[in-house]
C-alpha cells in the first residue's frame, strides 16, 4: 500500500499534511532484503493508477524484482493513514482505505506457477490472510506441505483489526504449516490466548524454526535439527522471487545448510524453565523493540507455566539492545528480514538473532518503516560482540551511516 506519515504528532483530525511513502509488510521485508544485499522479488497486485506505478517504483528501487507485480485495471491500489504515536499507545490511529483493492483481489487463481519461481525462501505474512477469502485461500495454498517447495517463512503479524467478526485462529493453522515461524508474544496472546515462548512452542511443534519476540526485551528461538535448507536456485536463475500477497524475499547467498548452533547466547542445554520467560511474567504487550533491553532472569524451577518444549530444541534467548528511538513502526518487518538474512547465509541461531535486532534498530531510528541497514561487514562484526559488550550496544539516529563504533556505549 502507499503509507500516508504525518508530518508532525497528533490526531488524524489535527494532522495538515502527510508524506507519502510505502507500506507493507511482505514489501518491507523484500526491500530490506534487497538492501542488505539479497536477490528479493515482491509478487502481488497494484491498481492500474498513479498510486501503484509509485509503489511498483519504489519498490524496484531497492534492488527488488517486481517483474511478477501485476495491475488490475478493475480495482484501486489501497493507501493508509497512520498517526505518529506507538501502535501500543491509546492514541495511535491508523485508518485503512484497501477494501476491494487490487491486493485484497488476491487469489490462488491471480498468481500463475511462474510467478514463485525457483525461490529458496517463501516469506508470508498473516495480514494477507485476513483481506479476503481469497487471500486466505492463496495463504492456505502456499503453506501446504508438498515435496520441493521453498523454506515458507510465516511472520504471524495478527492486527486485531483486521479480524473482527473473523477467527483469528485460522493463524495458527497457517503457521503450522510454515518451516519458519515469527511471532510477539502480545500477539499471540490476544489471538490465541497464548502466553510466554513454551506455550507457543508447544502450539507450534511443527515448523523446524519458532522465533518469539517479546518487543524491546528481545527475543527466544527454538530450532530443531536438522533444519530444512534454503534450496540453492539455478545458477542462471536471473531472479529469485518468493510470494507473499503482496511479498517476499530469498537470496544468492550460500545455502544455510549449517544446523542450528546456540552461539555465545543462552545454550540450548539450560533448565526448561530457563528457556524463556514463564507464563506469569509481564507481556509488554505491543511495545517495539526499543525499549531498553533486560534480559531474562532464570525462572526457578518450581515456577509453574507451559511444558518444556521438546528435549531436541535448541533454545536461544537474545536480549535486544537499546535503541533511541524516532518512529515506533517497521521494527517487526525488519526483525524478520535480519533474522532471514542470516538465515540464508546459514548463520548460528544467536546471530540470526541479532541480525534481526540490529535491522529492526535500523529501522526504528527513521521516520518511516524502511531504514537503512548496516554494511554486512559491519553488522557481522555486532553481531558477533561477547555477550557484554552486546548489552551495552546504545543504537540512535544515523548509526548506520556512521563509520565509527560510537554506536557501543559503555554506561
Amino acid at each position: 500500500m502507499v503509507t500516508f506519515l504525518p508530518s508532525r504528532p497528533g490526531s488524524l483530525a489535527d494532522v495538515p499534511s502527510f508524506t507519502r511513502a510505502i507500506g507493507g509488510a511482505e514489501s518491507n521485508v523484500a526491500c530490506a532484503l534487497a538492501a542488505a544485499g539479497h536477490r528479493a522479488a515482491w509478487v502481488s497486485r497494484v491498481g492500474a493508477d498513479g498510486f501503484g506505478d509509485h509503489l511498483v517504483a519504489a519498490v524496484a528501487a531497492y534492488g527488488v524484482d517486481t517483474s511478477a507485480v501485476r495491475r488490475d485495471p478493475d480495482r484501486p491500489t489501497g493507501v493508509y493513514f497512520r498517526t505518529a504515536t506507538d501502535r501500543a499507545d491509546d492514541a495511535h490511529e491508523v485508518v485503512y482505505y484497501r477494501a476491494g483493492s487490487a491486493a485484497s483481489a488476491m487469489s490462488p487463481g491471480t498468481v500463475p506457477p511462474g510467478d514463485l519461481g525457483p525461490a529458496r525462501v517463501l516469506h508470508l505474512t498473516g495480514i494477507t490472510a485476513a483481506l479476503s477469502a481469497g487471500c486466505l485461500a492463496l495463504l492456505r495454498d502456499l503453506t501446504a506441505r508438498r515435496p520441493g517447495r521453498p523454506l515458507v517463512s510465516f511472520d504471524v503479524n495478527h492486527r486485531a483489526g483486521l479480524w473482527r467478526g473473523a477467527d483469528p485462529g485460522v493463524l495458527l493453522d497457517l503457521a503450522r504449516g510454515a518451516d519458519l515461524v515469527l511471532v510477539g508474544e502480545d500477539e499471540a496472546e490476544a489471538a490465541w490466548g497464548l502466553r510466554g515462548p513454551a506455550a507457543l512452542r508447544e502450539a507450534l511443534p511443527e515448523p523446524a524454526v519458532l522465533v518469539v519476540k517479546d518487543g524491546g526485551r528481545g527475543a527466544t528461538a527454538f530450532a530443531r535439527g536438522p533444519e530444512p535448507s534454503p534450496r540453492t536456485p539455478p545458477a542462471d536463475t536471473p531472479a529469485v522471487p518468493a510470494t507473499a500477497c503482496p511479498a517476499p524475499a530469498a537470496d544468492r547467498g550460500r545455502p544455510a545448510s549449517a544446523p542450528a548452533a546456540t552461539g555465545p547466547g543462552r545454550p540450548a542445554s539450560a533448565p526448561a524453565a530457563d528457556r524463556g520467560r514463564p507464563a506469569s511474567a509481564p507481556t509488554d504487550r505491543g511495545r517495539p523493540a526499543s525499549s531498553p533491553a533486560t534480559p531474562r532472569p532464570p525462572a526457578p524451577a518450581t515456577t509453574p507455566g507451559p511444558p518444556a518444549p521438546p528435549a531436541s530444541d535448541a533454545v536461544v534467548f537474545v536480549p535486544a539492545p537499546r535503541v533511541e528511538v524516532v518512529a515506533p513502526v517497521g521494527a517487526g518487518d525488519a526483525f524478520a528480514a535480519g533474522f532471514l538474512s542470516a538465515t540464508l547465509r546459514g548463520l548460528d541461531l544467536t546471530r540470526r538473532l541479532r541480525h534481526g535486532h540490529l535491522m529492526a534498530a535500523a529501522a526504528l531510528t527513521v521516520p518511516g518503516d524502511l531504514g537503512t541497514p548496516p554494511a554486512r561487514a559491519r553488522a557481522d562484526r555486532l553481531a558477533a560482540l561477547d555477550d557484554a559488550a552486546w548489552g551495552r550496544l546504545h543504537l540512535g539516529p544515523g548509526w548506520t551511516r556512521t563509520g565509527e563504533d560510537q554506536e557501543v556505549r559503555t554506561p
